[in-house]
């Protein structure tokens, strides 16, 4: 360790380019991280927000909330601990000059998808909401008239909760009468006066559906299901592995670079005595040392960032993510650092001196 510090303080602008390298390469792939984490949220905050187990659809949905329409009466073809039936369709809100997309749940106020409110109150009538506080940051606020794109009717915001989008809409949280009418029109068939979207499950789903036309879907299940969850996902995470593979390629080159420079010192070095062992600890410690400060460094302003960024950005920093990835950067850092003490295992001493 005192060989690879005392070089590191010798030659301080060669190593701080080194740790600026790798500074950069932690500080993306923090931040794609908490991006990652962030769009997570941005899809499933209202579906955590059930504390659900799972949740009833129709066989020929394929899964999607959507496209799913049960009836009323399928209640009693579910038998759980706890049930919640839940209506759902999408929409884009207007109030003034102000537009956004919208998700629009319609519930029974005394089951457990009744959202907690934050502000405001809870909805008494029909068509009135409780809306996300995500709605705050595009301006609306309690008493604001919504018109929505698909409906002739009208809702009046009364309340706000906390974290609920889903699948990045603001969610609005409403009785069954208001989603019904948004839906379906005043004039609504008879036939679908008691259609809803779903039922959702707290306790064991496995055999709790006794209709076959509906099948019980784990939540994780069903948000692997949502649109573009999951791609977006993957995308994400691998390029926070090709980012992993980088990192080592990077270390791999600069300390290769280094070592061979310095060839005739560790023949000298060896020629004197010291063994391959203390050589290679020595190398295998100054790249500790270089990827601690570098992944370090870019954890802390990866955090300063994130107290700089406008709402409307979707980051979440997970800080136990956060170190897992710091932790896998300075191993694949030391694991680059490998080829050079392969190369000092190889070094003749009497050639490296020129005899």
């Amino acid at each position: 360790m005192f060989l690879a510090w005392n070089e590191i303080m010798k030659n301080k602008l060669r190593f701080i380019l080194i740790i600026g390298v790798l500074m950069l390469v932690s500080y993306l792939v923090f931040f794609l991280s908490g991006l990652a984490t962030g769009l997570k949220d941005l899809n499933r905050e209202a579906v955590d927000k059930w504390e659900a187990d799972g949740i009833i659809l129709t066989e020929e949905s394929d899964r999607s909330l959507s496209q799913s329409s049960l009836d009323l009466d399928n209640e009693k073809d579910v038998d759980a601990k706890e049930t919640a039936v839940l209506g759902q369709i999408n929409a884009i809100a207007r109030a003034g000059d102000k537009k956004t997309n919208i998700a629009l749940f319609g519930i029974r106020k005394d089951e457990f998808l009744m959202p907690n409110i934050e502000e405001g109150t809870a909805f008494s009538k029909k068509n009135e909401v409780i809306a996300s506080d995500a709605l705050k940051d595009d301006g609306f606020k309690i008493g604001d008239t919504l018109q929505l794109s698909s409906s002739e009717e009208k809702l009046k915001i009364v309340g706000f909760t906390n974290q609920s989008r889903f699948n990045a809409a603001p969610v609005l949280y409403g009785d069954l009468d208001t989603f019904k009418e948004v839906k379906f029109g005043k004039a609504q068939n008879p036939n679908m006066k008691d259609q809803i979207n779903a039922i959702v499950v707290r306790g064991d789903i496995k055999n709790s559906v006794s209709n076959s036309e509906l099948e019980g879907v784990e939540i994780e299940t069903f948000i692997e299901n949502l649109p573009g969850y999951t791609e977006q996902n993957l995308t994400l995470t691998f390029m926070i592995y090709f980012l992993f593979i980088i990192s080592s390629v990077i270390v791999a080159i600069f300390l290769y670079v280094l070592t061979v420079q310095k060839i005739s010192m560790f023949g000298l070095m060896k020629a004197q005595g010291i063994s391959n062992l203390y050589l290679a600890k020595s190398v295998i410690a100054q790249t500790f040392i270089l990827a601690f400060l570098g992944v370090f460094v870019g954890f802390i302003l990866t955090l300063i960032t994130g107290k700089f960024l406008p709402s409307e950005v979707p980051v979440s920093f997970d800080i136990v993510t956060m170190i897992l990835y710091g932790v896998i950067l300075i191993i694949v850092a030391i694991l680059g650092a490998v080829f050079s003490v392969f190369t000092i295992f190889k070094i003749d001493p009497l050639k490296a001196i020129g005899g």
